[in-house]
């Protein structure tokens, strides 16, 4: 019942990350393009400042949905794909 009530948990974290407009589009986009930095994001987004996008990405990071990396001052982001697989499958279609 516990690993149950965690899968729960987990799953309404990924949802309510997904369910705003901006952390939706950010997913997508690091679906089709691998490993982009904050700087990177923001400049596709174009409509978001740093600071939003900044909390947007830490959202989708605390939920599991994106993996980073850091190299030097730049933090290089990814779509966790195990997490998406099980919890939003449709961002992987």
């Amino acid at each position: 019942m516990a690993d149950e009530n965690e899968e729960i948990r987990q799953a309404v974290k990924v949802y309510k990350a997904l369910g705003e407009p901006t952390r939706l589009k950010i997913a997508l986009l690091l679906i089709e393009e691998m490993n982009l930095c904050c700087s990177d994001i923001g400049s596709k987004l174009e409509s978001v400042a740093g600071s939003t996008l900044s909390h947007h990405l830490k959202q989708l990071t605390d939920c599991g949905l994106l993996d980073l990396r850091k190299d030097g001052t730049y933090i290089y982001y990814r779509v966790n794909r195990e997490m998406a697989q099980k919890y939003a499958p449709y961002l992987l279609e």
